[in-house]
Parts: C-alpha cells; sequence; structure tokens
C-alpha cells in the first residue's frame, strides 16, 4: 500500500529538503516555529501528502473537532506534508511537516528517500531543539548530528554531544538519505532548560541562520526577531526579581563563557515547571495592571 499521493506540483531543480515533524524533542517548539516562520513568508506548493490513516494512531493524535452552538461545521484531521518553495535567492526547498508518524517507521522513511530521489533532493536537513544548561542572555548555541563523518568535518563552529538517546524520525530519514549517498544533518537549537516548555522565538532565528550556514539557504525572519526581543524583555524583568534565578543565570553565563563541560558542577538548578509557573503568573499580573 503506497503511503502518500504525489499532487502536481511546480518544477524542481536540486531541492534541499527540510524535516521537522511534530511530536519529537522539540523544546521551546523552535523547530516547528522556525519551519512555520518559512512556510507563512514564502508561497509553498503541496508535492505530496501522506496517509495518516496508516501512519498515525488517531487515539493519541485526534482530530480537533470545531463546534459552533453544537453544530459540527467540520474536523480537522492531523497532516503529514511535503510541500516545496524557494529561498531568496530562487533556490528550491522541500519542507516535510506535520505530525510524526506512530507507525511503520521503517517503511515511512522509505517512502521520503523515494521521494527524495525522485525530486533530486541534494541536501536533507532536519531541525529541532533540546533543553540544555544554557542562559537566555547568550546567542543560542546549534547542535549538529549526521550519520556521515564527512558532513561533521566539513561544518565547524557546532557543538557535538556524546550520548545515547531515543531518536526520532528525523534520525531514521538521515540515515537512509546518508545510506543513498544524500548528504543529511540534524541541526538542533541548545534552548534554556528553565523555559523550554514555552515558545522561544531566540532558537528558532538561530535555526534559520543554522539552515543558511550549511546549505546557503536564505529565508526572511519574519517577525521572529520582535517576538525574541519581547521574550528576552519579560524574562529579564521576572528574573531579576528573584536572587535564585539570577544566581542561575550568572553560573550558567560563566559555564557558557568558559566553555567548561556540561556535566561539571552546577549545582541545583530550578525545573523548567517551577520556572515556567512563575513567568506564567508573572505575565498574568502584567496583564492585569
Amino acid at each position: 500500500m503506497d503511503l502518500y499521493e504525489l499532487h502536481d506540483h511546480p518544477p524542481l531543480s536540486e531541492p534541499v529538503l527540510l524535516v521537522a515533524l511534530e511530536g519529537w524533542i522539540d523544546a521551546g517548539m523552535v523547530g516547528a516555529t522556525a519551519m512555520s516562520t518559512i512556510l507563512d513568508t514564502t508561497e509553498s506548493s503541496l508535492v505530496a501528502s501522506f496517509d495518516t490513516d496508516a501512519l498515525l494512531d488517531h487515539r493519541a493524535r485526534r482530530p480537533v473537532m470545531s463546534l459552533d452552538e453544537g453544530h459540527i461545521e467540520r474536523l480537522t484531521w492531523p497532516s503529514i506534508e511535503l510541500r516545496a518553495t524557494v529561498d531568496e535567492a530562487g533556490r528550491h526547498v522541500l519542507l516535510l511537516v506535520g505530525a510524526e508518524p506512530d507507525h511503520v517507521w521503517g517503511r515511512f522513511s522509505t517512502a521520503v528517500l523515494e521521494l527524495a530521489t525522485t525530486l533530486d533532493v541534494q541536501m536533507v536537513i532536519g531541525v529541532g531543539a533540546y533543553p540544555a544548561p544554557v542562559p537566555h542572555t547568550r546567542p543560542t548555541r546549534l547542535a549538529l548530528t549526521s550519520p556521515s563523518t564527512e558532513v561533521m568535518e566539513s561544518f565547524t563552529g557546532f557543538f557535538r554531544g556524546t550520548v545515547d538517546v531515543p531518536a526520532g524520525i528525523q534520525a531514521a530519514i538521515e540515515v537512509a538519505a546518508n545510506e543513498a549517498g544524500i548528504q543529511a544533518m540534524g541541526l538542533w537549537a541548545q534552548v534554556p532548560h528553565y523555559i523550554s516548555a514555552m515558545p522561544y522565538p531566540a532558537g528558532s532565528i538561530a535555526i534559520i541562520e543554522g539552515i543558511a550556514r550549511v546549505s546557503n539557504l536564505v529565508f526572511p525572519a519574519g517577525e521572529l526577531a520582535i517576538e525574541a526581543a519581547s521574550a528576552r524583555e519579560r524574562l529579564d524583568e521576572l528574573i531579576a526579581g528573584n536572587e535564585q534565578h539570577e544566581a542561575m543565570v550568572r553560573q550558567l553565563e560563566e559555564l557558557v563563557d568558559s566553555e567548561v563541560p556540561m556535566d561539571t558542577g552546577l549545582g541545583p538548578l530550578p525545573t523548567a515547571d517551577e520556572l515556567a509557573a512563575e513567568l506564567q503568573a508573572f505575565l498574568r499580573d502584567v496583564g492585569e495592571s
């Protein structure tokens, strides 16, 4: 059974494939926001749509029911789509967006690779973000992952971790692409652990800039710069009112500035839930004043 339907679309020339599927680790909604910003600031066309009945568990990813005084107006089903657009220089780009599959990962990865080969994809870049002991007062750092040692050696200035972690479908796609001879990598923004449950637009800007560094694709950042400045101002105001949080941020700044390995003794840090709750209360107070 085919997992996707190919649609009529404009001709493509050696596109880069960007992958950001919702459901796996994406702290601060960084990867999803970066992709939605690209789609919002460019014109895109549908290239392929995937069979979500075969790929998703709808008890875990239920459709949204829209009601108007009891009348069911529509059901909005989760989707997985491959869309095409161009960057500011007219270079062709494909974006694989939507929900991360719950089932048949092997077949899904094979289907994506089949599309990539058919459409002459030259590079695959997965994007996401993870919580890290970094402060919001420093530029967002990006980590690079790849199944290719050649790719790892080709790009400098990225953080490179050593750890065993559960993988997302993005990694399976990158491995399949690499085995097929397509350059593949993942770009991961490091989001301050204490705000990883809230949107972090500074991280999304870093992802868009990171894509430019590895592929020369250039996209407008839309309203992200304004949103990042506003978030920074609110965080600074919140943390300035708490001695413990001020001390935590200073420790994280020293850690990042000195390039000390991340597993050195930093002492207990407030959890993301604790600071998120305080920030939400702070924003409510600001809205009521």
